[in-house]
């Protein structure tokens, strides 16, 4: 399972605080830190508006167009960026949003795409990025199972493999009510078309996330950021580091307890079995010769003689020795 932190617009067009961000993201146990890759030009026209949680969160005076141009992140920054990641050894992911971005993180030896929500309908943007054959993590807010399907086949169309696909459950509202998360919805991707899943999480909490590690998701996306006062689209929905750490603590935990599937004893119980089983005892004297019956047997802990399991094989048979009252029933008497 992997933990991906979501830094994507969080460092506020500043290189440094990108730079900390990944020192951040490693520190908190994350296996990748993911920013975002666009053009504003390429991505968004200068009279687009900006959604709702932006309004709450940005200048409302300005276009979505302005909020974006000021956090893009040149070639440069993304090779520093990529280095330092590899440096502090946390695996350096973005989400190219135009051609032009994917062009570029594929000349910088990106191994896998995450494609956004919001290109999940753009069919020349999914015919070249399935052209490039990468690991492709696709976000699914605001579709359908159809549309997802879609998707899904003209990378394959393209020549990306299925198998190399992981699709991930979200809700694109910042932050996500609960009553709209649906993460059985997850389970139906899964079953519908034969993907791995996971959930790309923005709600408020943690739990959500911790859910749906333990209903089968291989990668669990949350927002990151250093500081959620800080000016900016997505700080306010996003993590700090000490919450980060508590979600990824977590994730692991419940990777550990999920387990092998195969019920048997664990470890650390064994030494209990003996202390709180039973066993057939004499429940008064019994001398030998005498007839077990129901009588003068009982069940008591402790569970190191006969199992209870055995009581049909020692009812109206005949004692081989003597017992007090108390005394374990040799196991003797089942030969």
């Amino acid at each position: 399972m992997l933990i991906i932190a979501e830094a994507g617009v969080n460092h506020n067009g500043d290189i440094e605080l990108a730079h900390n961000l990944v020192d951040a993201a490693y520190e908190v146990g994350a296996d990748i830190i993911k920013f975002q890759t666009f053009n504003a030009d390429s991505v968004v026209s200068k009279n687009a508006e900006k959604a709702a949680y932006q309004k709450e969160t940005t200048d409302v005076n300005e276009s979505q167009y302005e909020m974006i141009k000021k956090l893009e992140l040149d070639r440069g920054a993304h090779s520093e960026l990529i280095k330092h990641c590899k440096d502090r050894g946390i695996e350096f992911l973005s989400t190219p949003c135009d051609h032009g971005s994917i062009d570029l993180l594929n000349d910088l030896g990106l191994k896998t795409f995450k494609i956004p929500s919001g290109e999940i309908t753009n069919l020349p943007y999914l015919r070249y990025i399935g052209r490039c054959k990468k690991e492709i993590i696709l976000s699914t807010g605001m579709s359908e199972l159809r549309e997802i399907s879609d998707a899904i086949n003209i990378l394959e169309k393209e020549g990306t493999k299925r198998e190399n696909i992981t699709v991930l459950h979200c809700n694109t509202e910042y932050p996500t009510p609960v009553k709209d998360v649906n993460l059985k919805a997850m389970l139906t991707i899964r079953d519908e078309l034969d993907v791995k899943i996971g959930y790309s999480d923005h709600t408020a909490g943690i739990e959500i996330s911790i859910a749906a590690a333990t209903m089968g998701a291989t990668i669990i996306e949350k927002h990151f950021t250093l500081d959620k006062t800080l000016d900016g689209p997505d700080h306010k929905a996003s993590l700090e580091p000490e919450q980060f750490k508590e979600l990824v603590k977590a994730i692991h935990n419940v990777k550990i307890a999920l387990g092998n599937s195969e019920k048997t004893p664990s470890d650390s119980e064994i030494k209990n079995i003996p202390i709180v089983r039973k066993s057939i005892i004499a429940k008064n004297n019994i001398k030998k010769g005498d007839l077990f019956t129901s009588n003068n047997l009982t069940v008591k802990r402790p569970g190191t003689g006969i199992t209870p399991m055995k009581w049909d094989s020692i009812i109206d048979s005949v004692s081989k020795k003597t017992y007090s009252a108390d005394d374990l029933i040799d196991p003797i008497e089942l030969t």
